[in-house]
C-alpha cells in the first residue's frame, strides 16, 4: 500500500491506494506549512493525518510499502531541509518515504506520472517537470518576488489599474465600476485602508480579487484583457524555461498539463497562454488530483509503474 500527502497553503490531503490503484482511505486536515504551524505544529498534523488515514482502512503502518509526501515551501529554505525531511520520520522509516515541494503533487497528479510539465496557477504560480529522470521546478517564488500570471499577481495587476484610472491617468473601464462595487468603496482613496489595515494585506484575500480581473474582462475591459494576455505570456515564459531545464528536445512534443483557478478562466488564458507557448506541447487537463498524484508518485518511488488498465480504478 501507498501513502499520498499533499501539503497546501490552506490544507492537507491524505490518500491510501493499494498495489492496484484502489483507493482505501481518505482523509483532510489543515495546512501543514510550517510557516503557518511551526515545525511540531506541522508534524502533528502529518502524523494524525497518517494515523487516521490508516486507521479509517483498518490496517497497520507497517503494511505501507513507500510515501510520497508534498510540503509547501519544501526546497526554498536550505536551513529548514532537515527538519523537513524529518517530519515522517516518527512515522515511518526513513527508507520508506520522501519529501519534496508539494507542486511535484500536481505534476504526478496531473500527467499520471508521465515525462512532462504541469503549470499552477492558483493564488500563486508554479510550473515542474520530469524528464527521464531529470526534474527541474521553476517559479514559485512568491507574491514579492514573482508569482507571475497567478491569481494574485492578476489582483495586484487590476489593483494598479484601478489606481490609475481613478486619478484620471488612463480612462476609465467597467473595472473601475467592478471594483468599486466589489469592495463597497465609498471614496477611492478607501482602497489602502481595506487592503492594507482591514485585510492586513492577506494573500489568499488579493488574490480573490481576480475575480474582478475576471469579470471586467468578460466586460469587455481593455486593460483588464490585456492584463489576462500578460499573465498568459508570464506562464508560457515559466514553462519554457522548465523545458529547457529538464533537457527535452527541441523537436520533441512535450506533455503539458495545467492547473489552478486561474485557468478556469479558460479562453481569457488559454488562449494567450498557448500563442505565448514557443515550443511543441500535446496540452493536456489534469488526469487526477494532486493527492492522487502523490500516491502514485510514492508507488513509483518504489519501482511500481501503473497500466493504464490498473489506472481507470481511480476514476
Amino acid at each position: 500500500m501507498y501513502i499520498g500527502v499533499d501539503g497546501g497553503g490552506t490544507k492537507t490531503a491524505f490518500v491510501l491506494i493499494d498495489e492496484r490503484a484502489n483507493i482505501l482511505s481518505s482523509h483532510q486536515e489543515e495546512t501543514c506549512s510550517y510557516l503557518a504551524q511551526g515545525i511540531e505544529g506541522s508534524r502533528a498534523i502529518l502524523e494524525n493525518g497518517v494515523s487516521i488515514l490508516i486507521s479509517n482502512a483498518n490496517v497497520e503502518i507497517s503494511a505501507i510499502k513507500f510515501a510520497f509526501f508534498g510540503l509547501p515551501c519544501y526546497g526554498e529554505d536550505q536551513n529548514m531541509q532537515r527538519s523537513l525531511d524529518g517530519l515522517p520520520a516518527s512515522i515511518l522509516a526513513k527508507d520508506k518515504y520522501k519529501c519534496d515541494n508539494d507542486t511535484v503533487c500536481g505534476w504526478a497528479g496531473s500527467l499520471a506520472c508521465k515525462d512532462g510539465i504541469n503549470i499552477v496557477s492558483g493564488t500563486g504560480s508554479i510550473s515542474y517537470g520530469e524528464n527521464k529522470g531529470k526534474t527541474a521546478r521553476c517559479g514559485g517564488w512568491g507574491e514579492l518576488f514573482g508569482d507571475e500570471g497567478s491569481g494574485y499577481w492578476l489582483a495586484r495587476e487590476s489593483l494598479n489599474i484601478f489606481t490609475k484610472m481613478s486619478d484620471g491617468r488612463i480612462s476609465k473601464g467597467p473595472l473601475y465600476d467592478i471594483l468599486k462595487q466589489h469592495l463597497s468603496l465609498n471614496r477611492d482613496l478607501d482602497l489602502p485602508g481595506i487592503i492594507l489595515d482591514e485585510w492586513k494585506g492577506d494573500r489568499t484575500k488579493i488574490a480573490a480579487l481576480s475575480t474582478v480581473t475576471f469579470e471586467a474582462a468578460l466586460a469587455g475591459d481593455v486593460e483588464a484583457i490585456n492584463i489576462y494576455n500578460r499573465a498568459g505570456f508570464e506562464l508560457a515564459q515559466i514553462v519554457e524555461a522548465t523545458r529547457s531545464a529538464v533537457h527535452f528536445r527541441n523537436d520533441e512534443t512535450v506533455n503539458l498539463s495545467y492547473s489552478g483557478g486561474v485557468f478556469n478562466s479558460e479562453d481569457l488564458i488559454l488562449v494567450p497562454f498557448k500563442a505565448a507557448l514557443q515550443s511543441n506541447y500535446m496540452i493536456l487537463k489534469p488526469r487526477f488530483s494532486p493527492v492522487i498524484g502523490a500516491a502514485l508518485y510514492a508507488a513509483k518511488l518504489d519501482g511500481l509503474t501503473f497500466d493504464e488498465t490498473t489506472l481507470a480504478n481511480l476514476t
